[in-house]
């Protein structure tokens, strides 16, 4: 099998899973996040530098890659580690998201989705079959089945209908999958709030032996308090000798609280595009570096931080570059932030492995200003 999954240890205090997942392109701890490179390049940030900061996954975008270069090409380089330069696991998710989130104009099918372009215009039908081809091309660690991502909030019955249609396609994704020895395909579970709903579409995928399985819909809109009760009901119906997996997920209260609830793996562009903005994350809570006040301020972004940003430069030198629009200053607060998540979880791991996730927890809320009435969150 491509994906394996190691149990290390419970925490005592929390029933958080400290594991590994072994992929063709390496191992990694969990609970992790994936920083995400959805054109096969996280945004501003070389490999090297991905590596250095102690990124073993990232993630890409099926998507993306098919409307541009194409799965054709990227297969034609060699595949996606190739293609990038990228020596770690690699998680392409199915396109699904996108198809329903960037095209207004879209008409779903038991065959599929037809649907625009949101670049051309162009016509385009993405199917389960059709996922799976450009993901085998593409040839990253991790494939995403491809599953129907409803809208928060809907009905019911819609959601009713929607959860049995996704069954309906990952079985079609199984049988389209042309790699299994060398790619791990994991299904998404669905079904919005509704815990019966949950409890049938694991029902569907469990069944089916996926090696992993992912929990969608969720980061979608909903309150964080709805969020972790799905999760509470959802994660327990999934297997626990494999990877479970977030999708969307990125604020550090959300991965810590994820983590508590038996998620492994996470990912979130949330880092990235909110660093492009002139938002930081530091261990006191989200400092916007484009304020005035930082304008004289020569300290580092973080105090707490060791990264390769705030041991060099000056919370008044990226506000001058960020100000300025110039690129370094996008490079410096991404390298930060994607910095600070991945440390976050290395702490997330070593308080688990120690049995103390919940008085972590309590410590960092505090600490950011989560537990402030109205604190500001991402």
């Amino acid at each position: 099998m491509a994906i394996t999954y190691e149990l290390i240890k419970t925490c005592k205090q929390t029933g958080a899973r400290l594991g590994k997942v072994h992929t063709p392109h390496g191992s990694f701890d969990t609970p992790m996040f994936m920083p995400v490179g959805t054109l096969a390049t996280v945004k501003t940030m070389s490999p090297e530098e991905l590596e250095r900061m102690g990124a073993p996954i990232i993630l890409s975008n099926t998507y993306h890659l098919w409307l541009r270069p194409g799965e054709d090409i990227v297969k034609e380089a060699g595949g996606l580690h190739k293609f990038m330069n990228w020596n770690g696991s690699i998680l392409t998710d199915s396109g699904g998201f996108q198809v329903f989130s960037l095209s207004d104009l879209r008409k779903i099918e038991e065959e599929g989705v037809h649907f625009r372009n949101h670049i051309s215009g162009e016509k385009l039908f993405l199917s389960p079959e059709k996922a799976m081809q450009i993901q085998n091309d593409l040839g990253a660690d991790i494939m995403m089945a491809f599953d129907e991502c409803p809208p928060y909030p809907a009905e019911h019955e819609y959601m009713k209908k929607s959860v049995e249609r996704t069954s309906r396609w990952a079985e079609r994704c199984l049988e389209g999958h042309k790699r299994p020895n060398d790619q791990g395909l994991f299904g998404i579970v669905q079904g919005g709030e509704y815990e019966d709903l949950r409890r049938q579409s694991a029902m569907d995928l469990t069944s089916m032996d996926f090696p992993g399985y992912a929990v969608g819909g969720l980061s979608v809109g909903e309150p964080k308090d709805v969020m972790n009760r799905v999760l509470e009901f959802t994660t327990p119906l999934l297997p626990s000798e494999k990877p479970r997996y977030l999708m969307g997920v990125g604020s550090p209260d959300s991965l810590i609280d994820g983590s508590i609830r038996g998620i492994d793996m996470f990912d979130c562009v949330l880092p990235t595009r909110i660093a492009r903005n002139g938002t930081c994350m530091t261990s006191t809570g989200r400092l916007v570096i484009r304020n005035a006040k930082f304008a004289r301020d020569f300290r580092p972004i973080d105090e707490n931080c060791d990264c390769y940003t705030c041991r060099n430069y000056s919370r008044a030198y990226i506000r001058h570059l960020v100000k300025a629009n110039e690129t370094f200053g996008f490079r410096l607060t991404t390298y930060h932030n994607l910095y600070f998540l991945l440390n976050l979880m290395g702490q997330v791991r070593e308080a688990i492995r120690e049995d103390r996730l919940g008085d972590f927890r309590d410590q960092f809320f505090e600490q950011y200003g989560f537990n402030k009435p109205n604190a500001k969150n991402f």
